[in-house]
């Protein structure tokens, strides 16, 4: 896919009508310390994705209803929202995973450098070797430590000068180097929960993806393998743009640079919920004065 800078950026938040509120009871979530906490500017100026526009459906039911939102270059953009307002939904139409399920259809835009990954013609093996994702429950191969890495630069005929150096780099580049260098031919179903998640990111890295994509990857993790990724996170921003789903607020408040709150809008004929974006800000304004009331009782504990 070829790159480009120039690229059209919509507003920062989405249009609510709703009245600014306080930050009173966002106290513990305003105080939380971020690692990721950097100077950035109000809106991504040059995002290496954007969805435009896009509405997902799973056969008559609208699941996801006009997002707009841009996904800044070497940045963590974090989605939150209740269960079932359409983040996950929304992540997956990043790389193109919603083809895989027969029933859904996609409407809108999703570009990456300015180019819509649904054109006709694009292959979306192609997208996901660019955009990779890392999945709830960690997932390593039925394969040794080893051939989970070098699995995906083999079945896509990537060009390496050699393996073992391309499989140590993935490694170290998800800090899990120093602790499987002695055993890379065990089996990954020996390492613990946490390591199996590096693994997976490890197992994303190697093909030199531009973009990462990560659904809750820490709901399955004990607080210290959680610790781990998520400093893990903040190293690979360096290198890599990183869009996660999260539950959890205090993660969203430590290692995004921007916080995207979705919710779920109930249809009054059928109470099927349609996802819908609220709001999208810097990380530090979201958790300290939202501009929509619905996102501060979200995050201050009032629903969700």
């Amino acid at each position: 896919m070829k790159e480009t800078s120039d690229m059209a950026t919509p507003p920062a938040t989405a249009t609510t009508g709703a009245t600014p509120v306080t930050n009173a009871h966002l106290g513990s979530l305003a105080d939380v310390s971020s690692g990721a906490e950097r100077h950035l500017p109000v809106v991504p100026e040059s995002p290496v994705m954007e969805a435009r526009d896009l509405n997902v459906f799973y056969g008559g039911f609208h699941a996801v209803h006009d997002v707009n939102l841009p996904y800044g270059r070497n940045e963590i953009t974090a989605m939150i929202g209740p269960s079932g307002c359409g983040k996950s939904t929304v992540l997956r139409c990043l790389n193109r995973m919603n083809d895989l399920v027969t029933s859904a259809r996609v409407e809108g835009q999703v570009l990456y450098h300015d180019q819509d990954i649904y054109a006709k013609g694009v292959d979306p093996i192609a997208v996901r070797t660019h955009i990779g994702m890392v999945f709830q429950k960690p997932n390593p191969f039925p394969k040794s430590i080893y051939d989970n890495i070098a699995y995906g630069p083999r079945v896509t005929g990537m060009k390496v000068d050699t393996m073992d150096d391309l499989v140590e780099e993935a490694l170290r580049g998800a800090a899990l180097w120093d602790e499987v260098k002695d055993k890379l031919k065990q089996s990954a179903y020996g390492l613990s929960g946490g390591q199996q998640q590096r693994l997976c990111i490890a197992r994303t890295i190697a093909t030199k993806p531009d973009v990462i994509l990560m659904d809750e990857p820490c709901s399955a993790l004990d607080p210290i393998a959680t610790a781990r990724v998520e400093d893990l996170m903040m190293t690979l921003r360096d290198d890599y743009t990183i869009i996660v789903v999260t539950h959890n607020m205090q993660q969203a408040a430590r290692v995004s640079d921007r916080t995207a709150f979705f919710t779920a809008r109930p249809d009054e004929t059928t109470g099927n919920r349609t996802g819908l974006l609220v709001e999208f800000d810097l990380t530090t304004k979201i958790f300290s004065n939202p501009s929509d009331k619905r996102t501060e009782d979200y995050i201050s504990g009032r629903f969700g």
